[in-house]
Formats: structure tokens, C-alpha cells, sequence
């Protein structure tokens, strides 16, 4: 059993809080017996550290007290259950590309992934300036959808020519733009933008379609994470 915070092992999972530390180690921590069992699901989960044993769980297993679960812990009510994950090397691949420029919000982006997952997009494109979709905020909103899609990060700049020509690329915009519920589409490249600002105008300017979602006229706007969701819906 772990019992003290200077064990050098748990110092190093201590140290995957930290984004440097988790792209050096392409390992992350994460918290609670969903969040476990869904890496478990996807083969994920390298090694669990619990205060009692009752997953049963097929994972090299090793028992902590209390003190260690609260020194890891990142929830106001600890569970004394984590997981030690690996981050999954992944690649463009799909119809049904969703790209994200500069998603700054935690609970935003774990909430985007959730809603890609349950409404099929095939890859996320996540700009450099994005929150780390292994911040253990994004992996908790996301409610383990993580485990389950296709995740990269690129230059935006540089990968939006790349596919130019290969997917039709949408944007949002209120003026110049068609309903949603006009494009009926199996493959496209939809690009989100961040919370306050927006896509990116040099960006929106490389869109082939913009498209807006009609609403009632005294909001001005939606949550990025509700937009997305509702566009996705609809081209689901």
C-alpha cells in the first residue's frame, strides 16, 4: 500500500496535472470508477490506484490510504479511485470533421466531445491555443467520451488548406450565411471558435458555406458548446 505523498511514484502521477508533464509522458491521470471503466473499456487504463479493491478490474492494481487520495484528488468530494491512462496516438481519418479554434473553456470542450461522440463525428481537430483535452476538467465533462474518438491537434493554418478541396468547409456566420437546417451533407469540416471571439477571421475566410442557427431574435448568441451540439444534431 502507497501511504506517503513523497513516494516517488506518486509524485509522478501527482506530476500528470501538469499538461507539459502528461505530452512528455503521453500518460494521464484520471479520477472516479466511470471515468476508469470507460478507459478500461477502450484499453486505455495502464494502472489502478484505489483505497479499496472492488472493481475488479483486469489492471495491475495497487491499494492507497486516504492521505494519497486526497493529496491526488482534483473533485471537492474524492472518490479514492484513479486511473493511470495512456493518451492514444491518433490520426485524421473520416467524413465528419469537427475543428476547434482556440476552445479555451475546460467544461466547453469536454461537453463538444461528448456531443461529437453521441452524434458521430469522425475526428476532432483541436488548434494549438485549445485547452488540453486531457485536462482533467475536459476529461470529466467530456463523462469518459474521450476514450471513444478520434482526437488531434494541428496548425490550423497550415492543416485547413491541407484539406481544402477533399471536405467542404463550413463556418458559422450570422450575416452571409444559409439556415442550418439547409445543409444536408455526409462529409464536411466544421469549424467552432472561441467563446468570446470567435473563429479566427483569417480562418473564417478560408470556409467554402457559412451556415447560422435560426432563434429568437432577443439572443443575440448560444454557448459554443450548445451551438456545436445543436449543428451536430442536425447533420447527424
Amino acid at each position: 500500500m502507497y501511504t506517503s505523498v513523497n513516494n516517488e511514484k506518486i509524485k509522478y502521477l501527482k506530476k500528470l496535472q501538469n499538461k507539459k508533464y502528461r505530452r512528455q509522458t503521453g500518460e494521464f491521470l484520471v479520477e472516479g470508477d466511470h471515468l476508469v471503466k470507460e478507459a478500461y473499456n477502450a484499453g486505455l487504463l495502464k494502472e489502478l490506484y484505489v483505497e479499496q479493491d472492488n472493481l475488479n478490474l483486469d489492471v495491475k492494481t495497487y491499494l492507497i490510504d486516504n492521505k494519497i487520495t486526497k493529496y491526488l484528488s482534483e473533485v471537492e468530494t474524492p472518490t479514492g479511485i484513479f486511473g493511470l491512462c495512456q493518451i492514444k496516438e491518433n490520426e485524421l481519418k473520416g467524413n465528419r470533421l469537427l475543428i476547434l479554434d482556440n476552445i479555451s473553456d475546460p467544461g466547453n470542450l469536454g461537453t463538444i466531445i461528448r456531443s461529437s461522440v453521441a452524434f458521430n463525428i469522425d475526428t476532432i481537430v483541436l488548434s494549438k491555443d485549445t485547452v488540453d483535452p486531457y485536462n482533467p476538467k475536459v476529461i470529466r465533462a467530456s463523462e469518459g467520451m474521450i476514450f471513444h474518438i478520434n482526437i488531434i491537434t494541428e496548425d490550423l493554418f497550415e492543416f485547413i488548406p491541407k484539406i481544402k478541396g477533399k471536405y467542404p468547409i463550413y463556418g458559422t456566420k450570422v450575416d452571409g450565411g444559409k439556415p442550418l437546417d439547409e445543409f444536408k451533407t455526409n462529409k464536411f469540416a466544421i469549424i467552432m471558435g472561441n467563446e468570446g471571439n470567435g473563429v479566427k477571421p483569417e480562418l473564417l475566410n478560408m470556409c467554402d458555406e457559412y451556415m447560422y442557427i435560426p432563434m429568437n431574435k432577443n439572443c443575440e448568441s448560444l454557448n459554443v458548446a450548445v451551438a456545436t451540439s445543436i449543428i451536430l444534431y442536425i447533420l447527424r
